[in-house]
């Protein structure tokens, strides 16, 4: 049986909505900003159409790129996570925002809980092991919570905390953080969490470390990069 094409019975070429989806989620902009981005290139979409076509072809592209992403791990070590988290305030309540990120400083799980207790770090620990696997070593900051979600996992022996340890999972947030500026926060619990699982596996996707490589290179893997992205929805 043959897969129904993603972009059926849109007037907007694929190409089109893959660049509005990547603007959107890549960079600091509005729905407006990126309505008049698109219109300096000769592109008459609307601000709402692009936030109709985030919301449904974003979380595609995402788990399209974590599948891809989670096959090329299944063969690679899974040496040291890094855990962290952040408020979040949704309609004036707090929210937590927790993250793990790998020793390369790819984010691997976003998730969000009204609480950072032990049941909400064991749930964010069980779902992100349940997709990567178990690390040799897991390193978080002081919070309690992580130790107790640990000892019920047996990971008590792998866990490490340290006041500078963690600084690469505390880095991780910073992209977020302007996202969030530029998006004036959110309204609902579900839509940070949707946002923020599909932010970081673009983030991942296009974050290329170009302070490690020569700019040859770097060009060469960005460029690898927004090929990928153009071939996302095409099978």
């Amino acid at each position: 049986m043959t897969k129904p094409r993603p972009f059926r019975y849109f007037k907007t070429s694929p190409e089109i909505i893959r660049l509005a989806v990547m603007l959107y989620v890549r960079f600091p902009l509005s729905l407006r900003n990126v309505e008049d981005l698109l219109h300096e290139c000769g592109i008459d979409v609307s601000h709402e159409s692009i936030r109709f076509r985030w919301n449904r072809f974003g979380p595609m592209f995402a788990a399209e790129l974590r599948r891809k992403r989670a096959k090329r791990m299944r063969f690679l070590p899974q040496w040291q996570w890094h855990l962290d988290g952040v408020f979040v305030k949704i309609n004036g309540e707090t929210h937590y925002l927790w993250r793990a990120v790998d020793h390369e400083g790819e984010v691997l799980e976003a998730f969000v809980s009204k609480r950072r207790d032990r049941k909400a770090a064991l749930k964010f620990l069980r779902k992100t092991m349940k997709r990567f696997g178990r690390p040799k070593v897991i390193v978080t900051d002081k919070l309690r919570s992580y130790g107790a979600a640990m000892k019920e996992l047996g990971n008590a022996k792998t866990h490490e905390n340290s006041r500078w340890l963690n600084n690469r999972a505390e880095n991780s947030h910073q992209p977020f953080r302007r996202r969030e500026r530029a998006m004036l926060r959110f309204r609902q619990m579900k839509s940070l969490q949707k946002f923020a699982a599909v932010h970081s596996s673009v983030h991942n996707h296009f974050n290329k470390e170009r302070h490690l490589y020569s700019r040859r290179n770097f060009k060469h893997n960005r460029a690898t990069a927004l090929a990928e992205w153009r071939q996302l929805g095409a099978a």
